[in-house]
C-alpha cells in the first residue's frame, strides 16, 4: 500500500490568513495581548507549538489549562475568520485529489500542524474534508516529526498496512518543515512553494521532488508507480 500525505495551509489551501486572525483574536479576548508578536513564527508549525510559544512571549503561563482553553475558543473563532477572509484552493489540488482517488492502491491522509478541529474546520469550509480519513495533527504534539509519526500510526491503523514496513509515504509540503518530518519517516518528500517559503529555500533542504504548484504532479505518481 502507498499513503500520501497532504500539509494543509500552504499546500491544500490559502485562507487568506484565517488561522493567524483566530489566533489573534483569542490572544486579544482571553488572554488581553493587544497583538500578538511577530516574532513567532507559523508557517509549518503546529498549533500547539505556536500558542504555546505565544503564551510564553507575553508572559502567559503555558499550561495545559490555557492550552485548553486556547483551543476552546480558537475552534469558536476560527469559521468566523474563514468567512471573513479571502481564501481559495490552490492550483491543482482538486485534479491531484482526483487523480488519487481513481487508484485503489494509494491512500490520502493529512499531515498538519492544525489541530483536528481546526483542520476540519478550514478543508470543510473549502469542501476538500470529505477526501481525508485519517491524518497526524497538532493537538499533542509541538513536534512536527511526532505528528508524522503519528500520521503513520493513523494510516496504519486505517488502511490495515502490514507491520512488515513495506508501504511507500509521500510528504507534500509547503515549508522546510515538510521537508524534515518527512525524513523523519522516511517518506518522499515533495516541495511547493505556494505558501510563504521561496522555491530556493525549499530546494536547499533537499526535498526528493520540488514543483512551482500541484498541477505538475506526474513525478510522484510515477515514484509511486516504480
Amino acid at each position: 500500500m502507498k499513503v500520501c500525505f497532504f500539509d494543509i495551509d500552504g499546500t491544500l489551501i490559502a485562507s487568506g490568513g484565517a488561522g493567524q486572525r483566530a489566533f489573534a483574536q483569542v490572544f486579544r479576548d482571553r488572554f488581553g495581548v493587544e497583538q500578538i508578536s511577530k516574532a513567532i513564527g507559523f508557517a509549518g508549525r503546529s498549533d500547539r507549538a505556536i500558542a504555546l510559544d505565544l503564551m510564553a512571549a507575553h508572559d502567559i503561563e503555558p499550561s495545559d489549562e490555557n492550552w485548553h482553553a486556547f483551543q476552546d475558543d480558537y475552534l469558536k473563532a476560527l469559521p468566523i475568520s474563514l468567512a471573513e477572509c479571502e481564501g481559495c484552493v490552490l492550483p491543482g489540488v482538486e485534479a491531484t485529489i482526483a487523480r488519487f482517488a481513481e487508484t485503489n492502491h494509494i491512500g490520502m491522509g493529512l499531515l498538519t500542524g492544525n489541530v483536528v478541529r481546526g483542520a476540519q474546520a478550514k478543508l470543510t469550509h473549502y469542501n476538500l474534508w470529505h477526501h481525508f480519513a485519517f491524518g497526524g495533527y497538532g493537538d499533542h504534539h509541538s513536534s512536527r516529526d511526532d505528528i508524522a509519526r503519528s500520521a503513520v500510526v493513523a494510516a496504519g491503523e486505517y488502511l490495515k498496512l502490514s507491520p512488515n514496513g513495506d508501504s511507500k509515504f509521500a510528504v507534500i509540503g509547503d515549508t522546510v518543515h515538510d521537508i524534515t518530518c518527512a525524513r523523519a519517516i522516511g517518506a518522499y518528500a515533495v516541495a511547493v512553494p505556494t505558501g510563504f517559503t521561496s522555491m530556493d529555500e525549499l530546494r536547499a533542504a533537499k526535498p526528493d521532488l520540488a514543483v512551482e504548484t500541484l498541477e505538475d504532479i506526474d513525478a510522484l505518481f510515477e515514484w509511486f508507480e516504480s
